[in-house]
């Protein structure tokens, strides 16, 4: 694969035009033709419907361009930082990240890294799913609990632990009682596993209210509608204030927030600051460290 050519095709899609690319590039005009004319030869490919006074890529040409754009982006960043012997992180930064994360602690952390890197475009965008980071452009994301890919590489930053909380009022369930229960979803499990000092014990629940997001379930369960299933960073301050009572942790594994990114990309310096910055956020990466983070 000749990657001139692919640099000098990413350069016209990127102006949507020869003329426009030509000029923004000091190139001739009929040399960026030539050149993508060759690439679109060599691939068996149209990467371009031409007709108009702006080229408007394939299908095949997007699901090029939005591989190549960034690859290349990259190779040029780390030569400058090779020859300038170091690299200050610039340019846009794009970031996925879980909605609970985001509502309770990415503000802030945008924010400082926004302070302290000012030339760097942080956009951070709120997706439960799991986006597909080549084909979305993302250069970062924040998931729980992933499940293994082999084109992702990464570290867990954060962790943090399922209990079960209660208005005061609402009394814990005796043997053969159902509790009422704000969840997620009311197609959630009818039976609760906590974990205690005295060993684990199951508790039935009657969903009552099911609601989108877990700080939604908080503000339920402060209401007193019924118990509810939550990560101790978000209701430990409730618990200390004696606003909800803990019922006991639950038995689940333990919540991994992991910063990702993919595996053949050269981790650029703003991917690198922002894990730094992450890192300093939560040193140790413990639910306490969230929570005082939520509390500030």
């Amino acid at each position: 694969m000749d990657l001139l050519a692919l640099a000098d095709f990413t350069l016209v899609a990127r102006h949507e035009g020869f003329g426009r690319a030509a000029r923004a590039a000091g190139r001739p005009k009929a040399t960026l033709s030539r050149r993508v004319a060759e690439l679109e030869a060599a691939l068996d490919l149209r990467l371009f419907e031409r007709g108009g006074r702006l080229l408007k890529l394939t299908e095949e040409g997007r699901a090029l361009y939005a591989r190549t754009s960034r690859l290349l982006l990259e190779m040029e960043e780390a030569t400058v930082a090779v020859a300038s012997g170091g690299e200050r992180p610039r340019g846009t930064l794009r970031i996925s990240a879980p909605l609970l994360f985001s509502q309770t602690a990415m503000g802030r952390i945008a924010a400082d890294f926004a302070l302290a890197y000012p030339e760097v475009r942080l956009e951070v965008t709120t997706e439960d799913r799991a986006v597909d980071m080549i084909e979305e452009g993302v250069d970062l994301v924040i998931r729980v609990n992933p499940a293994p890919d082999e084109s992702l590489v990464g570290r867990a930053f954060l962790r943090d632990r399922l209990v079960v909380v209660a208005p005061p009022d609402l009394a814990r369930p005796e043997a053969d009682t159902t509790v009422p229960a704000v969840v997620r979803s009311t197609a959630d499990r009818a039976l609760w596993r906590l974990k205690g000092p005295d060993g684990t014990r199951s508790v039935e629940i009657e969903p009552v209210l099911g609601l989108a997001s877990l700080i939604m379930v908080r503000d339920a369960v402060r209401a007193g509608v019924g118990a509810g299933r939550l990560p101790i960073s978000l209701v430990s301050r409730d618990i200390a204030e004696g606003r909800l009572v803990k019922w006991g942790d639950v038995d689940a594994p333990d919540i991994a927030l992991w910063a990702l990114y993919p595996s053949r990309r050269l981790l650029s310096a703003r991917v690198s600051a922002f894990l730094d910055m992450l890192k300093r956020a939560f040193p140790e990466g413990k639910p306490e460290e969230l929570a005082a983070y939520i509390d500030r």
